[in-house]
């Protein structure tokens, strides 16, 4: 495949018969089902935990999530100068085959911890933090890939996609999560031993991509490199614009970051719904995702258009209040549930569409030799805004009570307004 790295970006085949992308969509899809499908399961199990201590403020959730963002914080900034410096490629291989290692360490851990029959959440949550930091190091390869290998007004289009099959395997293993500890309670070792399958089918699946020139041979590494490095923050403060869309991309994230364990809670303390009925509301917000990126990306037609961020801070706000007056509306829990999916479907489908203009910016915005540092920036960022959002997600659990968390999702649409009511972005062409 060495003659990729010779091909012009305009000679290359549209996205929708490019078997590198394909390649990389697959690689991706599986990735993010795992990666959903283990952590939704450790979440459930924290939330059974939490019933079985009889408390009313939920800190186990509170801890998984900050385990699964720290490694973000801790090395997206690494991962990004890696990015630049080698093979985005080669990086990708390489943490399809940690995932591997990872899923088989889970294996261990649930099978030893049906030999003590007795939980493990403290091994868990190490699993759940060596998943999270495999995660961190591919994010950058993956975002920072598609310019080198597309052609620029493909971008939207590839983007859309990306982030539809992304959604689609949250979708899917936040759903699986939900029925596997149904079927398999007490053999969960089972799930992780089709989660090593999966991990190697997506490393298979990563040697289709093609072969892409280094992005800045030589790189000298810096201590700055472990965050946001000098010739980053140069460009962060001389391209407001970017900064601007950096910043907001860190607020949609901290939102997000509180969505997934209120509706946990929300499904299971204040509805009292079985797990695979929570999980199927935590994956209703997929499927809009899903949606609204592949919407977000087909209406940029070839343009970033911010005209879509505005609307679905507007349409985020709503839903999200929809949702808390839906949960004090004085209608039966099964209503209620069906109500909630259906508003959920919407508050995802204008997270997508709120979601594509940003990322395809952050790809385009930056220097060649810059984009694989920018893009891990901007997932320190991100992960900076879901570790703060793991903490908040804490302090609304004590102050509402998880019997009336439902609360805490029109205080997340007042933090979005700003965004819908002030933000204001020119449009930029792509070529």
């Amino acid at each position: 495949m060495n003659h990729d790295l010779h091909i012009p970006l305009e000679k290359l085949p549209p996205v929708s018969r490019d078997s590198s992308f394909l390649g990389m969509i697959t690689t991706q899809f599986f990735g993010a089902f795992n990666d959903n499908l283990f952590k939704q399961l450790v979440l459930l199990l924290c939330v059974e935990y939490v019933e079985k201590l009889k408390v009313t403020s939920d800190i186990y959730q509170t801890i998984a999530q900050a385990l699964f963002a720290i490694p973000f914080v801790l090395f997206s900034g690494f991962a990004g100068f890696l990015s630049d410096l080698i093979s985005k490629r080669r990086i990708v291989i390489l943490c399809k085959l940690a995932e591997v290692i990872v899923m088989l360490s889970g294996l261990v851990v649930f099978f030893v911890t049906r030999v003590l029959s007795a939980p493990s959440m403290s091994l868990l949550f190490v699993v759940l933090f060596f998943m999270g930091t495999q995660s961190a190091f591919f994010g950058p390869a993956k975002y920072g890939i598609l310019p080198e290998m597309l052609r620029g007004r493909d971008l939207p289009t590839a983007n859309g996609v990306i982030q539809m099959t992304t959604f689609l395997a949250i979708i899917f293993g936040t759903v699986a999560a939900g029925y596997s500890k149904t079927w398999f309670h007490d053999r969960l070792w089972m799930v992780s031993g089709i989660c090593i399958l999966i991990a190697t089918i997506g490393m298979a699946t990563s040697l289709l991509i093609r072969r892409t020139v280094v992005a800045h041979r030589g790189l000298k590494f810096q201590a700055s490199s472990l965050g946001i490095n000098r010739e980053t923050r140069q460009l962060l403060n001389s391209d407001r614009q970017l900064l601007g869309v950096l910043l907001v991309s860190t607020l949609f994230w901290f939102v997000s970051g509180v969505v997934l364990p209120t509706v946990n809670t929300f499904g299971r303390h204040q509805l009292q719904i079985s797990d695979h009925r929570t999980s199927l509301l935590a994956a209703c917000i997929g499927i809009g995702i899903a949606v609204g990126c592949f919407l977000g990306g087909k209406l940029s037609q070839e343009r970033v258009n911010f005209r879509l961020v505005r609307v679905g801070a507007w349409g985020i706000v709503t839903a999200l209040s929809i949702v808390s007056l839906l949960a004090v509306s004085g209608l039966t829990v099964n209503q209620i549930e069906w109500s909630v999916r259906l508003t959920l479907v919407v508050l995802g489908v204008f997270a997508g569409l709120f979601a594509v203009p940003l990322q395809v910016f952050i790809q385009i915005r930056p220097p060649e030799d810059q984009k694989g540092r920018m893009i891990g920036a901007m997932n320190l960022l991100n992960w900076i805004g879901i570790l703060i959002a793991s903490m908040f997600y804490f302090l609304t659990s004590v102050l509402f009570s998880t019997t009336r968390i439902s609360w805490t999702f029109v205080v997340l649409g007042a933090i979005m307004l700003p965004v819908a009511l002030f933000y204001r972005q020119k449009d930029e062409i792509l070529h």
